[in-house]
């Protein structure tokens, strides 16, 4: 399927949007990947970031999860207007302790008011790569709301 951006400024767009995210820059989450229909956000791993037995906590995979959908959603919306999750659900796969965690955003549909995007989470590092969750993402795209 060939995913056309309806803003020709859309990878300005969704960068500037991102670099305006307080949470991720609080998490330390970084773009690695932008390109219609498609974001990849990685997260390095700090003990900061993890649960009690030191594995990266579900909260910090969900979170780049559905960033990284949304904003793969938001590379394919018009100028003026702005994207925000209105349905998720996460499977937890595997725990991961890796080096970085990358979530890979993909459009599975586009629509004019709701996209369907699809995120899977690996754990990386030089040896492995651990599939550590995949999520289904409803996005709504919000006229008015320039992001």
């Amino acid at each position: 399927m060939i995913l056309e951006p309806r803003d020709p400024e859309w990878e300005a767009r969704v960068r500037s949007s991102f670099a305006r995210q307080p949470f991720m820059s609080y998490l330390g989450a970084e773009l690695a990947h932008v390109s219609p229909g498609a974001v990849d956000i990685e997260l390095a791993f700090k003990p900061e970031l993890t649960q009690q037995h030191g594995f990266f906590h579900a909260g910090s995979t969900s979170t780049i999860a559905d960033s990284a959908a949304g904003y793969a959603a938001l590379s394919l919306y018009p100028a003026g207007t702005g994207v925000l999750t209105t349905e998720f659900k996460v499977n937890l796969l595997n725990p991961a302790r890796q080096e970085k965690l990358v979530a890979r955003g993909r459009v599975l549909k586009p629509g004019k008011t709701l996209t369907i995007c699809r995120a899977d989470v690996y754990g990386l590092d030089d040896s492995e790569q651990v599939h550590v969750a995949t999520g289904l993402f409803s996005m709504i795209c919000l006229q008015g709301m320039d992001d």
